[in-house]
C-alpha cells in the first residue's frame, strides 16, 4: 500500500511586533518645534554612546512622534472616563518605562527622548526618574548581603518604587524621589528629586518591565508605554569593558569616587576586573532578570555592533 506524505508549508512564527529597518522607521517622524543641536547631544550622551544628529532624526524623532500621539490619545481617554464618573479630570502624567541591560545605553535613550518630547507644545513638562534612586543604601545592602547583587531585583526598595508610580498615576501633584550618586555609588542622604505636576514621566532602569516582584502589582502595570533597548550579548560585554576603561581614566580618578581604588590599575588588570564583573554580575542579571522582560515592551530598539540602533520593533497586538 502506497503512503502519501503531505508537505506542509513553513508557517512563520506569530509575533505581536512589526519590524522596521532604520530607513523605514525614519520615514515616520515629525520634527519637533525645536530640534536638538550638537551641543544638546554632548550633554545627553552617556559614556561610550556615540549618538549622532542623524540617528536622532532617523530613530528618536519618530519614537517621540509616536509617543506624542499616544499621550494625546491617553489624555483624551482619561478625560472621557472621568467625565463618565462625574469627576473633574485631574492632571495625570503619561508614564513611559525604559529598560535594558547595563551598558546598553538606555540612560542615553531616556535623556534624548526627554529632551525631544519636552519640545512638543502639548506636553512641555517631562521628568526623568531613574530607578537607581530606589536602590537600598549600601549600608542596607551590606546588612542583607546584597552588595554583589546590586542591580538585581532584590536590591531595590520595590514597594517604595511601586508606591511612587501608583501615586503618580493617582494624580498626586507633588512627589519626591531619592537621589543616587554614581560617584559615591550610593544614595545621598537627605537629597531628593522633586516631581511637580509633570505631563510625562520617563522611568528608566534595569528591571522596570519585570512582572510582580514582592508586591501584588507590577511596576509596569502603571506604564502607558514601554521601551526595551536591546543588543547582542557579545556587544554588551564589549561596551561594558570599553566603558570601564573610560571611567577608569575619568570618574575613577576623582578622590571621592567609590571606585577610586581602580584608577591606577594596569590595562591587563582593568580588563580582567571588567570581564569578571560583567560575567559574574551584569551578564547573570541580564540573562536571569532583564532579557526575559524584553517581549513585554511596547517598542524594542535593537542596536548593532557600533552602538547605533539598526532595527525597531513595534508591538501592534
Amino acid at each position: 500500500m502506497r503512503t502519501t506524505t503531505l508537505s506542509v508549508p513553513d508557517v512563520p512564527p506569530i509575533s505581536p511586533y512589526v519590524s522596521f529597518t532604520r530607513t523605514e522607521w525614519a520615514r515616520l517622524g515629525e520634527e519637533p518645534p525645536t530640534p536638538l543641536t550638537e551641543a544638546d547631544l554632548i550633554e545627553l550622551r552617556g559614556v561610550n554612546d556615540e549618538v549622532s544628529l542623524r540617528e536622532v532624526s532617523d530613530i528618536y524623532v519618530p519614537v517621540a512622534h509616536l509617543l506624542s500621539l499616544h499621550v494625546e490619545a491617553a489624555q483624551g481617554l482619561y478625560s472621557v472616563t472621568e467625565r463618565f464618573l462625574g469627576n473633574l479630570p485631574a492632571q495625570v502624567p503619561f508614564v513611559i518605562g525604559v529598560a535594558g541591560s547595563v551598558a546598553a545605553g538606555k540612560s542615553t535613550v531616556a535623556r534624548i527622548l526627554q529632551a525631544i518630547l519636552s519640545r512638543w507644545p502639548n506636553h512641555p513638562r517631562v521628568d526623568l526618574v531613574t530607578t537607581d534612586g530606589f536602590l537600598f543604601p549600601n549600608e542596607e545592602l551590606e546588612r542583607r548581603g546584597l552588595m554583589r547583587r546590586k542591580g538585581f531585583p532584590e536590591s531595590y526598595d520595590i514597594r517604595r518604587l511601586v508606591k511612587f508610580v501608583a501615586d503618580l498615576k493617582s494624580g498626586v501633584s507633588s512627589l519626591s524621589v531619592p537621589v543616587y550618586s554614581h560617584l559615591q555609588y550610593d544614595i545621598i542622604p537627605g537629597e531628593e528629586q522633586r516631581i511637580l505636576s509633570p505631563d510625562i514621566v520617563i522611568i528608566e532602569g534595569l528591571n522596570v518591565l519585570q512582572p510582580r516582584v514582592g508586591t501584588p502589582v507590577s511596576l509596569s502595570d502603571f506604564f502607558d508605554f514601554s521601551i526595551y533597548v536591546d543588543a547582542r550579548l557579545e556587544y554588551l560585554r564589549n561596551w561594558y569593558v570599553e566603558r570601564f576603561f573610560k571611567l577608569r581614566d575619568t570618574v575613577f580618578q576623582h578622590p571621592e569616587s567609590y571606585f577610586h581604588r581602580y584608577a591606577h590599575l594596569t590595562e591587563k588588570e582593568s580588563r580582567e576586573l571588567a570581564i569578571t564583573t560583567w560575567t559574574e554580575i551584569n551578564e547573570r542579571n541580564l540573562i536571569e532578570n532583564i532579557e526575559p522582560t524584553r517581549e513585554r515592551a511596547s517598542l524594542v530598539l535593537e542596536k548593532g555592533k557600533a552602538h547605533g540602533i539598526e532595527t525597531v520593533r513595534l508591538r501592534r497586538m
